[in-house]
């Protein structure tokens, strides 16, 4: 006799979704939310998972950032569309800013992918998998990053009129998020165990205008600081022109707020500067670098720096190249110039050959390699709050409050000697260091 349970319609189950995310921290934000969207709509989600599955739903967030990242994006897209064609995977949806930014050119080039959404095409990308956006897991995240730290996006766009940035095409014009939705977000990461907050935007400096009309960063940074359990908050992408400086008092009153800033400069030659429509000179430059170390002592400066700009003179170069040796940033990256369509540089002539241009960031960062190793020396013997980040070989891994995950030096800690959690901080006194490198033991 068949019994009542057998005669109920069986649950087709959903396909699992693999979210591969490419680029920059902001992506990761982004994959974050959808997945909890994804999750919230009881989908089985994975990030970046190696092994694939015939029936899996890849969901590739992409970058468009400048022609290296859009490379690894178009591979990605080929890869995974190959393992559709194959019949190893099931349908492959595209996302993020190469989408935003090259939709009409990628669906002809690439026919069988599912479907191509832009970077503010949330709620269309839900549907076509069959979710729902529900309004009420609005801050809700599946974190990519230890569960310890995570990505606090405070804005989404930009207005700013930087020649060389294709962003404002991908991204839209500046947003900023309310204070009050963004508090109740740092509330249920800290509850979930977030110990640190990196706040990212494409310009932090501009928070609030557009919401508030005026420069609202450091009454955030109050508001977030007040947070139970948040015991670091980071400063990404601090736009140098318009910088509110009465951030820094916040940072000096509140101890859970780094002595860190990040704050690409990309060059310093004033006519370099104009031509990338700065708005700032060489001089300001400098002023603002000198206030923010005067007013904050011990601050950790990050900057990024592009070479090979068009028109970039073997002069611009090597002023640029002193002042790095004299500004003696703590933490420095260097970008080869991209030319990117519809951005106002790509009307000049790209006249620095590509080989000067590598040549020139290779020497920018040669510099920086002696002075990180200079400024690392300077810390041996000394003690600094480390939170532990991994465990990699025989060493656990963390960083103190002067650095960033993924992009800045780190701690490291013999594991035969010293033991440490994943996601706790420990005092830790240095020992010896290298060019990106510490080596301590934990002080009890």
């Amino acid at each position: 006799m068949r019994t009542k349970e057998l005669d109920k319609p069986q649950k087709v189950a959903k396909p699992r979704v693999n979210v591969v995310t490419l680029g920059c921290s902001k992506n990761i934000y982004d994959s974050e939310i959808l997945m909890g969207q994804l999750k919230g709509n009881q989908f089985d989600v994975v990030h970046e998972a190696e092994k694939v599955g015939k029936n899996d739903i890849i969901v590739i967030n992409t970058c468009g950032f400048i022609d290296n990242a859009k490379q690894e994006s178009i591979d990605t897209i080929l890869q995974y569309s190959e393992l559709k064609e194959q019949g190893k995977v099931g349908k492959v949806i595209v996302t993020g800013c190469l989408s935003e930014r090259y939709k009409p050119e990628l669906e002809a080039e690439i026919t069988n992918v599912d479907a191509y959404f832009g970077t503010n095409d949330l709620q269309n990308l839900l549907a076509t998998v069959g979710a729902n956006y529900k309004h009420e897991l609005i801050g809700e995240r599946l974190l990519t990053t230890p569960s310890h730290f995570a990505y606090f996006k405070i804005a989404e766009g930009c207005n700013r009129p930087c020649s060389f940035c294709a962003i404002p095409l991908m991204r839209g014009k500046h947003l900023s998020s309310p204070i009050e939705q963004l508090v109740e977000d740092a509330k249920k990461l800290a509850k979930n165990g977030t110990k640190e907050l990196i706040l990212i935007a494409q310009d932090l400096t501009y928070y609030g205008l557009d919401l508030y009309g005026k420069r609202n960063l450091d009454e955030l940074l109050r508001r977030l600081s007040d947070v139970n359990g948040i015991e670091w908050i980071r400063l990404q992408y601090a736009y140098p022109s318009g910088f509110p400086m009465e951030i820094l008092d916040v940072m000096n009153e509140r101890e859970n707020i780094c002595k860190y800033l990040d704050m690409p400069l990309q060059h310093i030659t004033d006519n370099m500067l104009k031509s990338m429509r700065r708005g700032i000179t060489k001089q300001k430059t400098i002023d603002i670098v000198n206030e923010i170390r005067d007013r904050v002592p011990g601050i950790a400066m990050r900057t990024t720096l592009i070479t090979g700009y068009p028109g970039e003179t073997q002069q611009d170069f090597e002023e640029m190249a002193q002042w790095v040796e004299d500004t003696k940033f703590d933490r420095l990256g260097c970008f080869t110039y991209s030319h990117e369509e519809k951005t106002h540089a790509h009307s000049l002539v790209d006249d620095v050959p590509e080989e000067v241009k590598q040549e020139r960031a290779d020497a920018i960062m040669e510099i920086q390699q002696g002075i990180s190793f200079d400024k690392n020396q300077e810390k041996i013997g000394n003690t600094y709050k480390v939170l532990i980040d991994k465990k990699d070989g025989g060493y656990f891994v963390g960083r103190t409050e002067f650095d960033s995950p993924e992009v800045d030096n780190e701690v490291l800690i013999d594991a035969s000697i010293d033991y440490a959690t994943v996601g706790s901080f420990v005092n830790v006194k240095i020992d010896s260091a290298e060019d990106f490198d510490l080596y301590g033991q934990i002080v009890k």
